[in-house]
């Protein structure tokens, strides 16, 4: 970064000379035009003839020519070379163009007197060349015109001039340079990071920053023939300095030659110009009339056509411009000057230069137009306010000016207070509003004084003002005048207060000799808004007519004195801010007298509230109009319209309530007004101005009322509070938010805007003095919290720092931009121990130097809670960053210091090293080149904190490193404490580098590891390394890779990240390019290093012989895990030396080898003691083209083996020759013991061949083929009894059906046989099926998925009577495609048949039923959903009927209910004669049939359907009247034994149908009529049926109401019966007492069910008498009663003497842990039981402890039901344990059991498999993962009869359900396994349904 420097004491030569490279640059790039104008300038004796182009050769050399003559030209000319320079270039760095503007500025300034040998008339500029050539002789018109202008002109600035106190000159005002086209976005062209540090470019598009300034009058000159704008705010003088200018150009003495034509325009006239008009009407009718004749016109507009460079067109004001003006391509069509056009067209016109091309153009306007003229101007500069200086200067003028010695007495208090008010200042800093705070000032200090002199000041200022009204009337009346508050130059540059000539005699001085008042005797208001009330009353009180209020002032609100004078002046008030409000809504400024009543005007005026204008009419008249003093005037008056007339409606309010950005773009909308208006209204709705607003609102007009006035602010307020409450506002927005909150003065509100905002950024933006006042107000309510303050290229004043410190509570500062640099910083560094609170300072991006850098690291010292530095971006270079180590050790809470960037060496690197090896608390130190150098320390320094935090790490990236810079650097990494991690990748390290770097490792304190990628690049850096291993004993792990990306880490015992051995190595030498010769090196270096793990050498150029070296040092690796060497080229000829290696090393137990894209060799050992025969071993061959050469060669290697062995030719492709070869070679490999052959078998001849091993080799064990996907073959260790084959998704047509059915009749005895999916259709299925008998088969055949249609479902029945050892078969056509075939060993078994979704006809039943009556062993059929109607199912009933057999027959179609249901049973008892039992239930009709030598010899007589004993209607919604249809029926199964019609809606019709039935049924024993519905008739008229019923012993009546009555019925039934069933039934108290009294006599009772009956106690204590009684029971319910520990104590007595206990269900009875304890106890001699139920209670270990003991006992135990129970990971493994035991148990409920998750459930899942009749297991709901997936599909297989199996609601993934899928292939009997809400993705689930239905992931 370049040094700053002083431009008063540079030599503009010098700096030419220092710059004249980078000029060189910039100038080269410019446009042959631009190079050609700056060439022009020299002496024409030094000038060249040259031709520019794109590809000139000889431009260079010119420029470099131009450049030296400057250097040596004299200082006037080389001072406006580079002002043009700067002016015509582009892209100049800010930096550049700044010290050229301002070394220019100064030297001409000095040598301003001298004439520049430009203009000295040696030479002349190409333009004034041009001139003397166009210039025609045209007589006297135009020298006339332009005298006439020069006149007009002269005037015009006489008028303007009269009341100003001061000259203006062009050469005292300051113009800020600005690039034209320069956007938001343009870059900062600082030098980057290469040249200058790494600067970071920043947006710059504010246009108000002060980088390069230059005087106005050097800023105009070189205008000539460009168009150049002028930007400044209202008021800043815009139009007077234009009039100024066309004065001097009358005189001769303006940049603008006195020949050329001075046209100067206001937009503001030009928007009366309605009518469209020529160029001359514009001249000659609008700007100055010509008397004479049309041709003088005519003459001088041809003259202006022809030499258009000799005009210069002013247009002052495009801010008021109504119209836009429109931008045209590049090169335009001219415009005509004779046609009539708007005038906006005309404008346009000039500046697109299609009207007067070449003519000189000056645009006034405000900033925020700047975006409408970018494209068209070639010169932007912007006016700069008014220093300190200026304001206390002009102060003095209008203080010292008025006659009265009282004014010259306050002149001097008037400035103090001025100076010491930020609002007021920031004012002031605009000429136009100068004289406004003047006039404030002067009514403060006045009204401070005591009455009398307040009276003579009255008094005296009457006569004044008299005399003053002829000069206000002068001085109003200017044609053409002015823009109001900038035309009326008495208010910008130094007027007399009152706008009056000051005469010694105006004033008397009333003071008599006495002291004047102090400055703090008049009190500046502390808000904007409140100073323009201030000023109001200040213009009113220059009425003459006014009396002086001598009222006092309140120290919270608007003084007394000024809320009078709003009261007394109400009406006029409320007319002006009427009209001021209209005005912003139609936005106008200027109004006619007829806006306004006269009276109201004429008080305006007199009090200087209005400035009045003359505009020229469009033809050619002068009228007059009138404006405000100025535009915030307005603005503010329109706000007190707002806040007192209910005229301005709240939807208005609301509309023009927005926030402002200062932020410019082309589609922001127009307005003529300053934007103040909304921060106007904030403050007025601020408490302190409640009573001035209720003042002015009681007129006619106004409100009326301080409850409306408080309304409006109450409005006011909470619109400010909904942009507080938002998140999204740009900074602009926010620092416009904290103006509006500063003006309401709500604490409140201030606190809302930081809530929610840890930082405020603010980005691009000019930043003034009072906008860090009003940031102060905000941000110093943000209490504890704190909040941050975040500036990103904001020009900043330096005075901004003095209003800084009042920020309270701030955390973090940030400054960001190129701007800011060593005086910013030390400016900064006087106020930063202020900020008592600061945690975070950020000066980055800037251009600090180690000057500013120890200034900032000064005052740091004095903020003791700073955590955070970052002085990034800069350019602070070694000494710099030293200055900032030095303060590590005195601020112990620092954590971040950020010094990248920073133009630094390595030097600075080891210079912070070493600071940082003496704190404690070190964290992290990161330097990467020169982009980042970050330090970080923990919180603390604490020694004891310190023991147990993490090491520190240091990165050294991108560094410059050689042999010395290592050493020394190296001594001060040793010094440091213990480091985790080393990082210096990224700079190169030559070999003697390396060296040096491992000579000091051993010396480092690394912990973890030291990373050096892209430091080594060659084999002998590699070798160097290397030796670590050996020599470093603290190094573990080496990894180097020298292909890109080159990596380098050195890891050490800390940083692995799986815990081993610890005298274990690591060496990775991956994609190093290492040849065979180079391993001799690497295990030289490597030394002997026993204790190697892990060798990686993959990726390398090994090839064979590379193999072979390798495999020689093997043994010399005692400790060695794995060695991998892929893609090294070792290919197949490898595989013979990798397959020898394996037999003969005792330690390697793994070879995998892969193909494919990318070759893999890995080699995997094991250390253990087992002998050889027991230590598996593995040869892994993938992804490879195996020849069947390979094969038999790698078979004949592997024979050799002595351990075991697995075999993986998985993912290879194996021909039909190598398959055959194999086969060849199994029998000598008697050490194998799996064979995986998946995704390798190609055809399907190569799987069928593959079946040959099962006669090839008599070890197999199982054969498991499938073409393109997982095949294994696996062996026993000795000759296997039997095997399993599964050969699937094959194409077993003709031959290969045969040959395999050839192999399958050769082979040994197979448990089980599955050809699912080998598409054989009917005819394969049959041809497989009539040699069904002539294979060996033990367990089953699986033929699913064959495609097999209805004649195939026959062909299989066939089967089950053609072969004997077949026991059943089950058929599915449906979308399961089940076909299976179980066999038994056993003879004459009984055999099942089951038939599902096959779509049968009529024939095929009747075909079915045939083939059933031949084969009198299969006696279960089973039909479900096959679409048969109620008349076949009879015609087939009634054919099973007539083969006088026994069957048992089931059929499940949806029909079957309700009304269907009765008919087809009604109609089947009429049809069989042997009918046993028939029922359905819900869908399914079951009947059995007997056989004709079972019917009794006394039933031979009777009618045939009285043989039925059982008939049952369950659940099929039968209703009472559907009964009738029976009666007839049932009345003739006098044999009928029981009844069961449960489950349906009986209602009273079903009690009367079973009152009627009863008497003929004399046999009935057991009657069941459990209900869903609670009845209370069916008890009632059955009871007296049941009491006649004396054969009756078993009575369920579940589910109804028990009257009294009835239960007095039954008291005379109960003591009869063998069981009953009471569950669910309601009865009174009395009615209990009566039944549970008769259980006490029911000594045969075996079977009790109460579930879920609500006794009393005095009927508890009744059931437990009975329960004493009786000793027979076999079966107990007692499900909900809740009887808790109680109850189980006192029923646990009974259970010892219930030796016959078949079940006992206890659910839902709040059993505690110890009374399952109990219980269980007392069930150990109930050896018979059967079935335990005893979910949802509270059981827990102890129980399950307990059931470990207990349940072995107890070997009849078939259903175990302990879900929704509290048993933890002790008490499922004793659950496991029971379970074993449990060899009959057929169910097993373990859902809910809240305590255990996978690990528990493991045990429990592995138990299953010493369960052989297991057919349901529940362990849903219980956070069960893979694991118990994992072993339940371990298990499976081995329980045959299992059917279901529910998972759901577990945390099952991917993996669990894959293991589950899997293992379901081998379970043909598993019928569904529920997976609901598992982790398995709906995708996945899908898929994974699709491979099998039977897995279930929905909720039904």
């Amino acid at each position: 970064m370049d040094e700053e420097v002083d431009p008063d004491n540079e030599n503009v030569n010098s700096v030419l000379a220092q710059e004249s490279s980078e000029l060189l640059r910039i100038i080269s790039g410019q446009t042959p035009a631009v190079i050609m104008k700056l060439c022009e300038m020299m002496p024409s004796e030094e000038r060249w003839d040259m031709v520019l182009g794109p590809c000139s050769s000889s431009a260079t050399h010119h420029i470099k020519a131009m450049l030296n003559y400057y250097i040596r030209a004299k200082v006037a000319d080389c001072c406006n070379f580079l002002q043009s320079v700067c002016i015509l270039c582009e892209n100049i760095p800010m930096h550049l163009e700044s010290r050229l503007m301002s070394v220019a500025g100064n030297a001409n300034n000095d040598c301003e007197n001298s004439s520049p040998s430009v203009t000295d008339g040696k030479t002349s500029s190409p333009l004034s060349e041009k001139q003397l050539i166009k210039r025609p002789r045209i007589g006297n018109h135009w020298e006339r015109y332009i005298a006439a202008v020069m006149r007009l002109l002269q005037r015009r600035w006489e008028r303007l001039s009269e009341p100003l106190v001061r000259d203006v000159q062009l050469e005292s005002v300051w113009v800020s340079l600005r690039t034209p086209n320069r956007g938001r976005d343009r870059p900062d062209k600082t030098p980057g990071s290469a040249e200058k540090g790494g600067r970071t470019p920043e947006p710059d598009g504010d246009y108000g920053f002060m980088e390069s300034r230059v005087t106005l009058e050097t800023f105009l000159n070189g205008c000539a023939g460009k168009v150049t704008i002028l930007v400044g705010p209202a008021g800043s003088g815009k139009t007077l300095l234009m009039s100024c200018l066309g004065q001097l150009w009358a005189q001769r003495l303006a940049p603008i030659p006195s020949s050329h034509l001075f046209v100067l325009l206001e937009f503001r006239h030009l928007n009366l110009l309605s009518c469209p008009l020529s160029l001359s009407e514009l001249l000659f009718r609008h700007y100055l009339p010509l008397k004479g004749c049309n041709e003088a016109n005519r003459a001088i507009v041809d003259y202006l056509i022809s030499n258009p460079e000799q005009s210069c067109w002013v247009l002052d004001g495009y801010d008021e411009f109504h119209s836009k003006i429109t931008k045209q391509e590049l090169h335009g069509e001219p415009l005509d000057a004779d046609k009539s056009l708007p005038v906006s067209d005309l404008v346009s016109g000039l500046l697109n230069r299609q009207l007067l091309p070449g003519c000189t153009v000056v645009v006034t306007c405000r900033a925020r137009n700047v975006s409408d003229l970018e494209g068209l101007s070639d010169k932007v500069g912007h006016l700069l306010g008014w220093d300190r200086h200026e304001i206390k200067e002009y102060v003095d003028n209008f203080f010292g000016l008025k006659g009265h010695s009282s004014h010259k007495a306050i002149g001097p208090q008037a400035a103090d207070l001025l100076l010491s008010s930020r609002h007021l200042l920031a004012m002031s800093s605009l000429p136009g509003l100068c004289n406004t705070c003047c006039i404030c000032l002067e009514y403060l200090l006045l009204e401070a004084r005591e009455p009398s002199k307040r009276e003579i000041h009255r008094e005296s200022g009457t006569e004044a003002r008299r005399n003053a009204e002829s000069n206000e009337e002068k001085e109003l009346h200017i044609p053409g005048g002015g823009r109001g508050e900038e035309g009326r130059r008495g208010e910008s540059y130094g007027p007399r207060g009152d706008q009056r000539r000051g005469n010694d005699d105006i004033l008397t001085d009333g003071t008599n000799g006495r002291a004047q008042p102090t400055p703090t005797e008049a009190q500046i208001p502390p808000t904007l808004t409140q100073i323009y009330l201030t000023v109001l009353c200040a213009f009113l009180s220059r009425d003459p007519d006014a009396t002086e209020s001598n009222e006092g002032s309140n120290a919270t609100s608007i003084p007394q004195s000024v809320v009078c004078t709003l009261g007394r002046y109400r009406s006029e008030l409320c007319e002006l801010s009427q009209l001021a409000w209209r005005g912003v809504e139609e936005s106008r400024i200027l109004f006619t007298k007829e806006d306004i009543s006269p009276e109201v005007l004429d008080f305006s005026i007199r009090t200087g509230l209005f400035s009045q204008v003359e505009l020229r009419r469009e033809d050619g008249g002068l009228v007059n109009s009138y404006c405000f003093n100025h535009l915030t005037l307005q603005e503010f008056m329109a706000a007190l319209r707002i806040m007192t007339s209910a005229d301005v409606s709240d939807t208005q309010l609301k509309k023009r309530f927005s926030l402002k950005t200062r932020w410019t773009t082309k589609t922001d909308q127009r307005t003529v007004f300053t934007d103040f208006l909304h921060q106007y209204v904030c403050g007025l709705a601020s408490p302190c101005c409640t009573d001035a607003l209720v003042e002015v609102a009681r007129t006619s007009g106004g409100s009326g009322g301080q409850s409306w006035v408080q309304k409006r602010q109450n409005l006011v307020l909470k619109l400010l509070k909904n942009f507080c409450q938002s998140n999204t506002l740009t900074g602009p927005k926010i620092l416009d938010l904290c103006h509006c909150v500063q003006e309401s003065q709500d604490h409140q509100l201030a606190k809302q805007a930081v809530d929610g905002r840890s930082t405020l950024e603010l980005r691009n933006i000019r930043l003034l003095p009072t906008d860090i006042d009003a940031l102060a107000f905000v941000v110093s309510s943000a209490g504890d919290n704190g909040i941050g303050l975040d500036f990103g290229a904001c020009s900043m004043e330096l005075e901004c720092f003095d209003v800084l410190p009042r920020c309270r509570y701030i955390h973090s500062l940030s400054f960001r931009s190129r701007k800011y640099g060593d005086k910013f910083a030390e400016k900064l560094s006087s106020i930063l121990p202020n900020f008592t609170t600061l945690r975070k300072l950020e000066f980055c991006c800037a251009s600090l130097t180690v000057t500013g850098a120890a200034s900032l690291v000064s005052a740091l010292q004095d903020c003791p809670d700073i955590t955070e530095i970052n002085l990034s971006d800069n350019n602070l270079k070694d000494e710099g960053i030293k200055h900032v180590a030095d303060i590590f050790l005195k601020t112990l809470r620092l954590i971040s210091v950020k010094l990248g960037r920073n133009n630094s060496s390595l030097e600075a690197v080891d210079y912070l090293i070493g600071k940082m090896s003496s704190c404690l608390n070190f964290q992290n130190f990161n330097a990467d080149g020169v982009k980042e150098l970050t330090v970080t320390f923990s919180q603390t320094s604490d020694l004891n904190s310190y023991k147990t935090k993490s090491e520190p790490t240091i990165s050294l990236l991108n560094q410059k490193w050689c042999k010395t810079k290592m050493q020394k650097l190296a001594n001060s990494l040793a010094r440091c404490p213990a480091l985790s991690v080393l990082d210096i990748s990224g700079g190169h390290l030559d070999v003697e580098t390396l060296r040096m770097l491992t000579k000091f490792v051993p010396k480092f304190k690394v912990t973890k590891k030291i990373i050096a990628n892209d430091c080594c690049s060659s084999v002998e850096g590699l070798v160097v390394l290397t030796a670590l291993l050996s020599d470093c004993p603290a190094v573990v792990e080496l990894s180097i890779r020298l292909q890109s990306p080159v990596q380098v880490s050195i890891v050490f015992s800390g940083g692995r990240e799986k815990a081993v051995n610890e005298k274990s190595k690591i060496l990775c030498l991956s994609c190093c390019d290492l040849l065979p010769a180079h391993l001799g090196k690497v295990w030289r270096s490597l030394g002997a290093s026993s204790d190697l793990t892990l060798l990686d050498l993959s990726s390398n150029c090994l090839g064979k012989k590379g193999l072979k070296k390798l495999l020689e040092v093997l043994p010399r690796l005692g400790s060695i895990q794995e060695v991998n060497a892929s893609n090294n080229g070792i290919g197949r000829e490898g595989v013979p030396l990798l397959a020898g290696a394996l037999c003969s090393h005792n330690n390697l137990t793994q070879i995998h080898i892969s193909g494919g894209d990318r070759e893999q060799v890995i080699l995997k050992f094991c250390h253990d003691k087992r002998k050889d025969k027991q230590r598996l071993k593995m040869f892994r061959i993938n992804n490879s083209s195996i020849l069947p050469s390979n094969v038999t060669t790698l078979c004949r290697q592997l024979a050799y083996c002595r351990s075991h062995l697995e075999l993986d030719l998985s993912h290879s492709s194996l021909t039909d020759e190598a398959i055959a070869n194999l086969l060849k070679c199994l029998t000598k490999m008697t050490s194998l013991q799996r064979l995986n052959v998946s995704h390798s078998i190609m055809s399907t001849s190569g799987a069928v061949m593959l079946v040959k091993c099962l006669n090839v080799c008599q070890r197999v064990t199982s054969v498991e083929l499938r073409p393109q996907s997982e095949s294994f073959i696996c062996f026993g260790i000795v000759k296997a009894e039997e095997a399993s084959c599964r050969l699937t998704h094959c194409r077993l047509k003709g031959d290969e059906l045969e040959r395999l059915l050839k192999i399958l009749q050769q082979g040994p005895h197979l448990s089980n046989l599955n050809l699912s999916s080998n598409q054989l259709g009917d005819e394969g299925v049959k041809r497989f099926l009539d040699s069904l008998e002539t294979l060996k088969i033990t367990s089953y055949v699986n033929l699913s998925g064959n495609g097999l249609t209805q004649e195939g479902v026959l062909d299989v029945v066939s089967v089950l009577c053609n072969c004997n050892h077949v026991s059943g078969g089950e058929v599915c056509l449906g979308a399961e495609q089940k076909c299976l075939i179980w066999f038994t060993q056993c003879e004459g078994c009984v055999k099942t048949l089951s038939v599902r979704e096959s779509r049968l006809e009529h024939d095929h039943l009747i075909r079915l039923a045939e083939i059933v009556s031949i084969c009198p062993s299969l006696i279960k059929l089973e039909f479900k959903n096959n679409m048969l109607d109620s008349d076949w199912i009879a015609d087939f009933v009634k054919l099973l009927n007539s083969s006088q057999r026994g069957v048992s027959v089931s059929i499940e179609e949806y029909w079957i209910r309700s009304e269907d249901a009765v008919s087809l049973l009604c109609r089947c008892l009429e049809l069989g004669s042997n009918i046993h039992t028939i029922g359905v239930n819900n869908t399914t009709l079951h009947l059995s049939l007997m056989k004709s030598t079972e019917l009794s010899e006394d039933s031979a007589d009777l009618n045939p359907s009285m043989a039925t004993k059982k008939i049952s209607v369950v659940d099929c919604a039968m209703e009472g009247h559907h009964l009738a249809s029976m009666e007839s029926v049932i009345t003739k199964c006098s044999s009928l034994t029981e009844l069961d019609l449960s489950h349906n809606s009986l209602g009273a019709e079903g009690a009367e149908f079973l009152c009627s039935v009863l008497p003929s049924l004399p046999n009935l024993t057991s009657l069941s009529i459990d209900s869903k519905e609670t009845c209370v008739t069916v008890v009632e008229k059955l009871s007296e049926a049941l009491l006649q019923a004396k054969a009756i012993q078993c009575l369920n009546l579940s589910g109804h109401v028990i009257s009294d009555s009835a239960a007095h019925v039954m008291t005379r039934i109960v003591p009869t019966l063998r069981s009953l069933n009471l569950s669910h039934c309601e009865w009174s108290a009395a009615g209990g007492l009566q039944l549970l009294g008769a259980l006490g006599e029911s000594v045969r009772l075996e079977g009790l069910c109460l579930d879920s009956v609500q006794l009393s106690e005095e009927s508890r204590v009744c059931l437990a008498h009975a329960l004493r009684n009786i000793k027979s029971i076999r079966s107990l319910k007692l499900n909900g009663w809740r009887m808790a520990d109680r109850g189980i104590e006192q029923l646990s007595r009974f259970l010892p003497a219930w030796t016959e206990l078949r079940k006992i269900s206890l659910s839902k009875n709040l059993i505690s842990d110890q009374s399952g304890d109990q219980l269980l106890e007392a069930l150990n001699r109930c050896c018979h039981l059967e079935e335990l139920h005893l979910s949802s209670n509270s059981l827990g270990d102890l129980t399950a402890a307990r059931m470990a003991l207990v349940l072995p006992s107890l070997t009849h135990i078939t259903v175990l039901d302990i879900a929704e129970n509290k048993i933890g990971e002790e008490g499922s493994v004793n659950l496991a344990k029971a379970v074993t035991c449990l060899k009959n148990l057929t169910k097993l409920q373990c859902g809910r059991l809240t305590s255990v998750g996978t690990s528990e459930l493991c045990d429990v899942a592995a138990s299953l498999a010493h369960c052989p009749l297991i057919q349901d297991v529940g362990l849903g709901w219980n956070n069960c993962g893979d694991k118990v997936a994992e072993e339940l599909a371990r298990v499976m297989p081995l329980c045959q009869k299992l059917t279901r199996i529910d998972l759901e609601s577990n945390t099952v993934s991917v993996v669990g359900a894959e293991a589950l899928v899997r293992a379901l292939q081998l379970c043909p009997a598993l019928q569904l396994i529920r997976l609901w809400r598992n982790k398995v993705p709906i995708s996945v689930a899908k898929r994974l349904s699709q491979r099998d239905r039977r897995l279930n992931f929905s909720s039904t």
